[in-house]
């Protein structure tokens, strides 16, 4: 087993699931400890930083990985207050019978972060499990990190961003009901609600996106709070090129390509369009010399 917040399951994480895998044997299983909230998010949900799966995408990928069980644990007050030692003996032991326990080389855990490798390997001979420390991923230079994959996406940088995931960065949910301007204006969107608040990337971006699971299509969407409409909640509006069908209620999953500007305000509606016809084009432009997602 394996323990974490797991937010963005980049290369560093793999790793760790990785050797877990490697790990089991006969029988044995491979679990992951996780949290929700995350605990930068409990402690300072105003300073928390941005959110790079929903809980369900995290849910999705770790069972493509092989893995058989996510305790994903509540992480407030009470679990907060647990003492290293206790953390130990009531999760690892008494609830998941932890055979070994592995982690990166800068683990911490229980109250206050008292925990450390030296006491999980002294807490691993008195209760009977072995402890792996994983050393760090680094691309280059760079210590692969969740931190490292926001930056990269802030920017636009879908590629290198994808090369510390592993895969390329996807968000993903239902189409619900919008105000149907878009439609009005020329340019029908599906909307999606931002679930991982605060999102990582915002703007309009050139764009795959299939329904369903179905084909990926070419794309250009838009993710923020739209404030030419005076936009309150933030959304990720998909517009399909060509494509005018009711897909309400249905499955979305879009992939990022370029990122073509930034969100931004317009004098009068006759002005977005201009600019839409343009963000249409360029992303036209660029998902035509770009090969779709292989799945």
């Amino acid at each position: 087993m394996t323990i974490g917040n797991f937010d963005g399951l980049h290369r560093g994480h793999l790793e760790l699931i990785k050797k877990c895998r490697e790990l089991a044997v006969g029988d044995q299983q491979v679990a992951v400890v996780t949290f929700e909230p995350l605990p930068a998010a409990h402690f300072a949900p105003q300073k928390a930083p941005a959110r790079l799966n929903t809980v369900y995408r995290k849910l999705t990928i770790l069972r493509s990985l092989g893995v058989d069980v996510v305790w994903m644990m509540r992480f407030d007050e009470q679990f907060a207050s647990l003492s290293a030692r206790d953390f130990v003996s009531r999760v690892l032991v008494q609830d998941l019978n932890a055979d070994a326990v592995v982690v990166g080389h800068d683990f911490h855990f229980g109250r206050a972060k008292e925990g450390n490798i030296e006491t999980l390997r002294s807490l691993g001979d008195e209760f009977g499990f072995s402890e792996v420390i994983v050393p760090p991923v680094t691309l280059g230079e760079k210590r692969i990190s969740s931190s490292g994959v926001r930056k990269r996406l802030c920017a636009g940088e879908f590629e290198a961003a994808a090369k510390w995931l592993g895969r390329p960065f996807r968000m993903g949910g239902h189409v619900v009901r919008g105000q149907a301007l878009g439609r009005k204006l020329g340019y029908p969107t599906a909307n999606l609600r931002i679930r991982s608040e605060p999102s990582p990337l915002t703007g309009v971006m050139a764009t795959w996106a299939r329904i369903n699971g179905g084909p990926w299509l070419p794309s250009v969407s838009n993710l923020g709070r739209r404030p030419v409409v005076g936009g309150k909640e933030p959304l990720l509006e998909v517009h399909f090129f060509d494509f005018d069908e009711d897909i309400y209620g249905q499955r979305l999953d879009v992939q990022f390509v370029a990122k073509l500007r930034d969100e931004a305000d317009f004098d009068s509606l006759d002005a977005l369009v201009e600019q839409m016809k343009k963000d249409d084009k360029l992303a036209r432009d660029i998902l035509a010399t770009t090969d779709k997602p292989a799945c």
